[in-house]
């Protein structure tokens, strides 16, 4: 080393710091370059976001053996107070917390007050417990399971039985590091006195952590004595150990407060620039993957300048609970702190108490008790659930929040949109990030090209769903509609509906005015590719003009497997008996890692897309679908929008593009607690929006699902990017199966009242997006005089 730190180089291409360049931040002042570097380094990994957790704090006991010299929170026993929360208390705090929106438990608590005090022990022994740590670890347990909030322990030192006992009960743990600094241990310095606050025991119980796979939060304490020098040395002490472990998923830059009553009530404070240089040395040496945190009660008055010093997370605020370290100084109002993020060029973002990195890693670093309860709480990114609306309840729409710079880095992609241009996959996955205001100008992006494509009518078809079978040899995971003798508990009975019936059934839809028949079912074991072809031919002999939308991808490289022949070979053969068009259903989401879980026995993205490509080579065109929302992700959708692109490049016979959202009420995978509770609005509107620039030159139409989005919902994606609410369906019966509750049927009339309601033309379509005779038409409008439609299998739904 030359003795300086090109800051400006670092500006440019970010990284964190090696140890020896580390030392040579001490000797440097908190200035403009400094916190441009910490900013650079900070917004590569984290871009235009800073997170915090929605928490409610209990503090379980504040009796501690320790006697920190700047401490309010812990004190001795008094007289007529209870040493410890009583079962009951500590469930009104959580209850009163989750009643607030809360998703995060933080148990902070004393060290190992029973140690010291007999108050203590008698008290433990009247709750039937004989540490406070066994106290805690049944605290910890009744709040999740009474109120589904997310535990993070802030015990103590602890030995490695006793952090891996307390990791079934929570999603991550903390301790403070504070300083490496042995001197502040002697006598008349912040330290003496206090056992627990040796350096050496706080680094063996963080390590302890990273051992037993617990994500952990520590940090520094600054203005307590130590030197620049001495936090560097902790920050890097702190670094070692996420080397050894990867557990460290936050580093929290605490700075001092003096308080009345306490030995250190007249030290003086760190000003905002010493508060400024520790949180940029911090964010200049942690590596990218860990958060660097600053508490925004502790540094009102310059939290835009927090921003601009490398933060990108506040940590935990609470609407209900006050800081109990730090009393004196309450939470900012959550609107307020998203204004002061927004006034630094940052969107605030709810997270969870566990990061996603490692939600995202769960098997390895979350208890397995603990999966079903962060799964439900987390959206696709790993991030806070913040909505209470799924797909297919009657719910309200939520409210989405407005507050936040617009994404000047979004940009970019979206003028590649518009002009066509494949974006990368890292583009598509900054988009399905996009909240607040870059949120809405994605949105609105994806309806400018709409408008451009489809100018103002939105289209809509009369169509009828035969489900012929429910009976399934696959046993997808996300499937509740297909039946089997492992499946008997779900919705209705299994059935099989024989040819005459469907024909019937297609007979009635035509006496409505439906100008298409969609047919899916199971793959039932009896069935084989001669089935098809038969149905086919009995529909078109009685109804030629039908258009038959009828057979997944994965319905037909069955059917063409039972009579040894390609699909290449066989879809022709289902052409000439009748078929129309291919529903591309069956695709879920094209990525081995997520049909690995979902549908490990289906078709695998080859030849789901092989079969697509050959209907097109055929002549017959399709349609294609996402089904999300369950245990994907951003990258898993990418990837699937890429291949769908690709393929339309190749072929160009996609009609239209389905977003269908995961339905989780009584999905298999949803019961069994392995599956988020289906996408949330925000993303189930990026879907669509997202999926517009996407595709903008090869699929001119993007269809949203008022079964599953509801009516308002439909409405809102119709102004994000789509042109067309799908059919009419009379009978749709397989998102009903999963617990969808908006109804099995539509009438003309309802859908277009739906589109006239946001201001728009409605038209009625043919399958291929022609239009039907005026004959037809009038029909379908006039279909609401008729008698009801036949419900065969009835008893059994």
């Amino acid at each position: 080393m030359n003795g300086a730190l090109d800051l400006l180089a670092l500006a440019r291409a970010p990284r964190p710091l090696a140890d020896d360049e580390a030392l040579l931040l001490a000797a440097m002042e908190p200035g403009p370059a400094l916190m441009r570097a910490a900013a650079a380094v900070r917004d590569a990994a984290f871009g235009d976001r800073i997170t915090y957790s929605r928490k409610v704090f209990i503090p379980l006991t504040q009796l501690c053996r320790d006697s920190c010299h700047y401490c309010t929170f812990a004190h001795p026993p008094r007289r007529g107070e209870a040493a410890y929360l009583s079962p009951d208390e500590v469930l009104a705090i959580a209850r009163a917390g989750a009643v607030a929106g809360c998703q995060e438990a933080l148990f902070t608590l004393g060290d190992k007050p029973e140690l010291r005090y007999r108050a203590a022990r008698d008290e433990l022994d009247r709750l039937g417990h004989a540490t406070t740590l066994d106290y805690l670890f049944a605290m910890a347990d009744l709040v999740r399971r009474e109120t589904g909030l997310l535990p993070h322990l802030n015990a103590g030192t602890m030995t490695a039985d006793e952090i891996a006992r307390l990791r079934a009960v929570s999603v991550s743990q903390g301790l403070m590091l504070e300083t490496l600094s042995d001197r502040l241990m002697q006598r008349g310095l912040p330290h003496f006195g206090s056992p627990d606050k040796q350096p050496e025991v706080r680094l063996a119980t963080i390590a302890a952590a990273g051992a037993a796979a617990v994500p952990f939060t520590s940090g520094i304490l600054i203005g307590i004595g130590e030197t620049r020098r001495e936090r560097i040395d902790s920050l890097l002490a702190l670094r070692a150990l996420h080397a050894a472990h990867g557990h460290l998923q936050e580093i929290i830059v605490q700075n001092f407060r003096a308080k009345p009553g306490t030995r250190m009530a007249d030290h003086p404070e760190p000003d905002a620039a010493e508060h400024l240089w520790s949180v940029a040395a911090a964010r200049l040496i942690m590596p990218p993957d860990v958060t660097v945190q600053a508490p925004p009660n502790l540094g009102s008055g310059y939290l835009r300048a927090l921003i601009a010093a490398g933060i990108d997370d506040w940590g935990g605020v609470s609407p209900v609970t006050p800081d109990h370290v730090n009393p004196e100084k309450p939470w900012p109002h959550l609107e307020a702190l998203a204004r002061e993020t927004a006034a630094g060029g940052k969107v605030l973002v709810a997270r969870l108490a566990v990061h996603r990195r490692f939600i995202a890693e769960r098997a390895r670093w979350l208890d397995k008790g603990l999966h079903t309860a962060v799964l439900r709480a987390s959206d696709s990114e790993g991030l806070a659930r913040v909505e209470t609306w799924t797909p297919g309840a009657c719910a309200a729409l939520p409210a989405m929040p407005a507050i936040g710079p617009r994404s000047g880095s979004l940009s970019p992609i979206l003028s590649r949109a518009s002009r066509s241009e494949e974006l990368g996959e890292a583009d598509i996955v900054a988009l399905f990030g996009a909240r607040g205001e870059a949120f809405a100008e994605v949105c609105a992006a994806a309806d400018g090209l709409r408008r451009e494509v489809n100018g103002e009518t939105v289209s809509y078809i009369v169509t009828r769903n035969v489900n012929y079978t429910n009976i399934c040899s696959y046993r997808c995971s996300f499937c509740a509609f297909s039946k089997g003798k492992t499946t008997e508990h779900l919705r209705g009975k299994p059935y099989e509906l024989e040819i005459p019936d469907v024909v019937a059934r297609c007979r009635e839809a035509w006496a409505r005015g439906a100008v298409e028949v969609c047919l899916q079912g199971g793959i039932h074991p009896d069935y084989t590719g001669a089935f098809y072809l038969e149905l086919c031919r009995a529909i078109k002999a009685e109804l030629p003009d039908l258009h038959i939308h009828a057979f997944s991808p994965l319905e037909t490289f069955q059917g063409a497997k039972t009579l040894e022949l390609t699909p290449a070979e066989y879809l022709p053969m289902l052409r000439d008996a009748g078929l129309g068009t291919l529903p591309g259903t069956a695709a879920e989401v094209l990525d081995p890692e997520v049909r690995a879980i979902i549908c490990p026995d289906k078709v695998t993205v080859e030849q789901w897309v092989n079969v697509v490509e050959s209907a097109h080579r055929a002549g017959l065109r399709t349609t294609a679908t996402i089904m999300f929302g369950h245990v994907d992700r951003p990258e898993h959708w990418a990837r699937h929008l890429l291949h769908l692109r690709r393929l339309q490049s190749r072929t160009g016979g996609i009609t239209e593009f389905v977003p269908l959202p995961f339905v989780a009420m009584e999905a298999p995978i949803n019961l069994r607690g392995q599956s988020r509770l289906g996408p949330t609005f925000r993303e189930s509107v990026l879907m669509h929006a997202v999926s517009r620039l996407v595709f903008h030159g090869l699929i001119h139409n993007i269809q949203t699902s008022w079964v599953k989005m509801g009516t308002e919902g439909a409405q809102y994606c119709l102004n994000a990017g789509a042109n067309d609410v799908g059919g009419t369906l009379m009978n749709e019966s397989i998102t009903r199966a999963a617990g969808a509750a908006h109804g099995q049927e539509m009438t003309p009339a309802a859908l277009e009242a739906l589109i006239r309601g946001i201001g728009r033309t409605p038209r009625q379509r043919t399958t291929l997006y022609g239009t039907p005779t005026t004959e037809r038409t009038a029909t379908s409008h006039a279909a609401a005089t008729l008698p009801p439609l036949t419900t065969a299998v009835a008893a059994a739904r």
